[in-house]
């Protein structure tokens, strides 16, 4: 298993002996099903990727298309004026910076803006997209998704959901690394939410291990405040943090090495503290101090 993860200017240590890194949601969209748009003006989004900066996020994820179920696709034209001026205002803020997309024309003009990650729902499957990442050393997040954000909700249906998402991702990164992008670079998201239903999310939330012993490439994870989490816990998207804070912790507990949220202070506290009470946390202490 990798224990870095190429990631634009950064090299990110993913090592099991390393604490797993939190990346800060910034939706820039006016139907985000959780923030319903309050960080579309630049000063706020400004602000609130500072604010998740100084609450210990390692990375920002920028994203200007909504991705819940039954978003209405953005013209190339309005995504990328929402993502463009703050990808450019937070290019030196001295952490990665991700943004969250399907479209190759997006994914080209971000890099050039200075985006270290492409997050892509799609796994870069659209024409163009793996070659619009290619000749740069920015990560690639691959992400298994069943049909579109349209359509994934509609009855999805799967024979043997781990089996099937593993065979997905590790077929993906086997096409990708024989277009010459180095798994260096790559990291895999088993994309909870994304055409599953709750049983489906379940399922794969405790074995994640095995999509790790499959594909052997670092595993970032999504559930903040989705709707799996209103299903299990009974609440309402804005006062869902516990119940994603607790899913994020499951998820490093079995090898997630980032986690992906919207709560950025509470998810950072939590990891900490369940970093410092491994059982191997002692010995990995010790091996740091020598």
């Amino acid at each position: 298993m990798q224990e870095f993860l190429q990631c634009g200017r950064f090299r990110l240590a993913l090592g099991q002996a390393d604490r797993p890194l939190v990346m800060g949601i910034l939706n820039i969209t006016p139907d985000s099903f959780s923030d319903s748009g309050q960080f579309m003006p630049l000063e706020a989004a400004l602000d609130h990727a500072e604010q998740m900066i100084a609450e210990g996020a390692d990375m920002i994820d920028i994203g200007g298309e909504s991705t819940r179920p039954g978003a209405p696709v953005v013209p190339l034209e309005e995504e990328l004026r929402r993502i463009m001026p703050i990808l450019y205002a937070l290019r030196d803020c001295g952490k990665p910076l991700s943004v969250d997309t399907y479209k190759p024309e997006v994914m080209k003009e971000a890099l050039v803006a200075g985006a270290d990650m492409i997050n892509d729902i799609n796994g870069f499957n659209a024409p163009g997209a793996l070659s619009a990442v290619k000749d740069s050393d920015c990560g690639l997040c691959i992400m298994h998704m069943q049909r579109d954000p349209q359509t994934m909700q509609a009855d999805p249906h799967y024979s043997d959901v781990l089996g099937e998402v593993s065979r997905y991702l590790r077929q993906r990164v086997d096409e990708i690394g024989a277009a010459g992008i180095a798994r260096a670079r790559m990291c895999i998201d088993p994309g909870f939410g994304f055409g599953k239903t709750l049983a489906h999310n379940i399922e794969l939330l405790k074995n994640l291990e095995l999509v790790l012993r499959e594909v052997q490439l670092p595993l970032l994870a999504g559930m903040s405040r989705k709707t799996m989490i209103g299903a299990i816990t009974g609440k309402p998207v804005e006062q869902r943090m516990a119940g994603s804070v607790a899913a994020a912790l499951v998820a490093v507990a079995h090898g997630v090495r980032i986690v992906r949220v919207h709560d950025v202070a509470a998810t950072v506290d939590a990891i900490k503290v369940w970093q410092a009470t491994r059982p191997d946390a002692a010995a990995a202490s010790a091996a740091a101090s020598m």
